[in-house]
C-alpha cells in the first residue's frame, strides 16, 4: 500500500494525469456538441482511428507536423459528414451508422496500414513525425507546479483552450445557442425559420473536428506513431465523461480528468506485484462506476424535484 501511495502522490503522475485525459477531453468536447444538437455521436471511438491514422500517414509524407494534426483533423469532419448524410438525408438510425463506422474504422485502419507499410500491427516503417512539447516560460520554474504542467503536448494546451472556446460558444453564440435549441425541442426551432438539419450539420462537422484531434493525439503525441486499435474505447469513455459532465464543456472536462487519472494509474500501477489484467481493467471500472453513480444521483434529484412539486401544488 505504502508503494502504491509513493508512486501515485508525485509530480510524475500529477503531469501523466494531464497527458492521458487530453484524447478525453477533446473526444469529450466531441460528444459535448453532437449531445447539444441531438445527436448522440456513438462514432467517435472510429473518427479518432481514422484520425490518427491519417494524421501518421500525412506527416510522413509531408514530413510536417502541422500537416499532419490539420489531416488528422479535416479526417474526422470528413467522417462526421458522411455519418451527418446518413443520419439527417438518408434517416438512417443514428447508433447504428455510428457502429458501423466504429467497425469500418476498426478493420479499414488495420488494412490500409498494411497496404501502406505491409505491418497489421504498427506504423514503425512511416518516418511519421511528433507533436511538440513546450516549456512555458515563468511557471516551468515554479516548484511542483511547474513539473505539473509545463512540458506538455501543444495539443494538451489546445485541448484545455479549447473548453473555453466552447463554452463561449455553446452559451454565448448564435450558432451555439441554435445547436442547444435544437436538441431541445427541434419542432420549436423549425416552426422559426431555422434549419434542423443545417445545425445539426454544423455539430456533426465540429464534433468530427474534436474526434479527429483527439486520434492525432494518440499517435502523434501520446504515441510516436499508429498501432491497431489504439483508441482502446476511448471514444466511449468520452461519451460517459460527458454524461457525467451533464453535457457542459467544464463538467465534461473534469469527468475526463477523472478518467485519465483512473487511465494514468493503471499505467504507473504495473510495477506492483498485482496481475496485469486487474490493471488494466481500472481505467474501465471507474468508467462503468462513474456512470452509475452518476444515474443514481440524478434519478435521486429528479425524484426529490418531483415531490417538492407536487408538494407546492398541493
Amino acid at each position: 500500500m505504502q508503494q502504491m501511495f509513493n508512486i501515485i502522490f508525485t509530480t510524475s503522475f500529477a503531469y501523466s494525469i494531464l497527458r492521458v485525459s487530453t484524447p478525453l477531453i477533446l473526444a469529450g468536447m466531441a460528444a459535448v456538441v453532437s449531445e447539444r444538437a441531438g445527436v448522440a455521436n456513438i462514432a467517435i471511438e472510429g473518427m479518432m482511428l481514422i484520425s490518427a491514422l491519417t494524421g501518421v500517414v500525412i506527416s510522413a509524407v509531408t514530413q510536417s507536423c502541422f500537416a499532419g494534426v490539420a489531416a488528422g483533423a479535416a479526417g474526422g469532419m470528413v467522417v462526421s459528414l458522411i455519418l451527418a448524410y446518413f443520419i439527417l438525408q438518408l434517416k438512417a438510425n443514428n447508433i447504428m451508422c455510428g457502429l458501423a463506422v466504429n467497425a469500418i474504422a476498426k478493420g479499414g485502419t488495420v488494412f490500409a496500414l498494411y497496404l501502406l507499410t505491409g505491418s497489421k500491427g504498427a506504423s514503425t516503417a512511416l518516418n511519421s513525425l511528433t507533436v511538440p512539447k513546450i516549456d512555458i516560460p515563468l511557471i516551468k520554474d515554479i516548484p511542483v507546479l511547474g513539473e505539473i504542467i509545463s512540458g506538455q503536448s501543444v495539443l494538451t494546451y489546445t485541448a484545455i483552450l479549447l473548453v473555453a472556446v466552447m463554452h463561449v460558444f455553446i452559451f454565448r453564440t448564435r450558432t451555439g445557442i441554435r445547436i442547444s435549441a435544437v436538441g431541445e425541442n427541434e419542432k420549436a426551432v423549425g416552426s422559426v425559420g431555422i434549419s434542423v438539419i443545417r445545425t445539426r450539420y454544423t455539430a456533426l462537422l465540429i464534433s468530427g473536428f474534436f474526434s479527429g484531434l483527439a486520434g492525432v493525439f494518440l499517435s502523434m503525441s501520446y504515441m510516436s506513431g499508429f498501432t491497431a486499435n489504439m483508441t482502446s474505447g476511448r471514444g466511449f469513455i468520452a461519451l460517459a465523461a460527458n454524461s457525467m459532465g451533464q453535457n457542459t464543456p467544464w463538467g465534461t472536462l473534469l469527468a475526463a480528468l477523472i478518467f485519465g487519472a483512473a487511465d494514468s494509474a493503471a499505467n504507473y500501477l504495473q510495477v506492483l506485484a498485482v496481475p496485469a489484467q486487474f490493471i488494466q481493467m481500472i481505467p474501465y471500472v471507474t468508467t462503468i462506476l462513474g456512470i452509475t453513480l452518476y444515474s443514481v444521483f440524478k434519478v435521486r434529484n429528479e425524484k426529490k424535484l418531483k415531490m417538492k412539486m407536487l408538494g407546492v401544488q398541493q
